[in-house]
């Protein structure tokens, strides 16, 4: 395809809250990829939670202006010089969250990439997928699986490779009782993954329509986000960013249960009872992006066993408003801007 030199895209003009207006629409250069980059015409762009922190400040800046985006779908339309023959023109690519790590410290050595201090973050660190084009490193690009359309694939690039990574620091038992706090694009995904492995699951949400979406894809139970579920539960991931929601989930643990908290950014934890919470050997574990190897990992599976996406879909054009809507609860499944 011809590349034009202009395209369209969004910026975090000033972080604050989606009623703030802190995005803008602009008409950008499109980017040069590096020489071990690619250049990607992007056809779907899933909206992640970690994108609604980016814009309303709840991260740091780390790039003035950045466009948000690291769940994209796109073909490759250019190859750097030194980026290797691993892909091609034409070929269906995938952007993720993770972009660079050092590849020296005693983190990447050992395998745990995603704890590099010196890691860097499609969307954060880079311009992301809320345009026409973005680069990605070669080596951190992603092969697809086959038998899913460019808009089901999206939310998998970060819902589901970190609701994949939270499964395992979960350590659910085989059959064991898993709960969900919380069921957006990530946790609708992350069932669908566990049921396959023959879990039980129970899920803990706000919305009406996300309780009827996981009773539909065959979650035992579905109440209210800080109810009991029905049974003790063997481990647990909160995927709400709502640090009080912490309690009733320990609570919820059966003796030697773990629960996995998935997102980048959560509120403050109210103070724990060690006897209610903690005790019987009930611990917490943090989730903290992911690596390749996860990645390569989870979407072998889903190679394997189709999941099914929901996916409300938006014009580019409406970007602020997806974002608005998911800050909102109005999002059930995972949302996905399509140029």
């Amino acid at each position: 395809m011809a590349i034009p030199k202009t395209m369209n895209a969004w910026r975090v003009r000033r972080p604050g809250p989606m009623s703030s207006d802190p995005l803008e629409h602009v008409s950008a250069q499109v980017p040069r990829p590096g020489p071990s980059e690619l250049l990607v015409a992007v056809r779907a762009c899933g909206v992640c939670r970690t994108d609604l922190h980016v814009t309303e400040g709840d991260l740091p800046v780390h790039r003035d202006r950045v466009t948000p985006g690291h769940e994209v779908v796109g073909e490759v339309v250019e190859v750097g010089a030194d980026a290797g023959d691993a892909f091609s023109v034409g070929d269906r690519v995938g952007i993720a969250w993770l972009r660079h790590t050092c590849g020296e410290c005693t983190y990447c050595r050992r395998g745990d990439e995603n704890l590099c201090p010196k890691s860097r973050y499609t969307g954060w660190d880079a311009d992301g997928g809320y345009a026409e084009f973005a680069t990605v490193p070669a080596a951190f690009a992603h092969r697809l699986p086959d038998g899913y359309s460019d808009t089901e694939l999206a939310p998998l690039l970060c819902a589901g490779i970190i609701g994949y990574r939270s499964l395992v620091r979960a350590a659910l038992p085989p059959g064991g009782r898993l709960g969900l706090y919380g069921f957006g694009g990530s946790a609708h995904i992350t069932a669908q993954v566990a049921l396959a492995q023959g879990a039980e699951v129970h899920v803990m949400t706000r919305g009406a329509d996300a309780r009827e979406l996981a009773l539909g894809l065959g979650a035992a139970s579905a109440q209210g986000a800080a109810d009991p579920p029905p049974v003790p539960l063997d481990a647990a991931i909160l995927f709400a960013p709502v640090g009080d929601l912490v309690l009733p989930a320990l609570e919820a643990l059966d003796r030697g249960g773990t629960l996995a908290i998935a997102g980048i950014h959560l509120s403050d934890i109210p103070v724990l009872n060690y006897q209610r919470h903690l005790f019987q050997e009930r611990q917490v574990r943090s989730v903290t992006s992911n690596n390749r190897a996860d990645a390569r990992a989870f979407l072998d599976f889903v190679a394997e066993h189709h999941v099914s996406v929901t996916t409300p879909e938006y014009p580019l054009s409406q970007a602020d408003r997806a974002l608005s809507d998911l800050s909102a609860g109005r999002i059930a499944g995972a949302a996905v801007l399509l140029p």
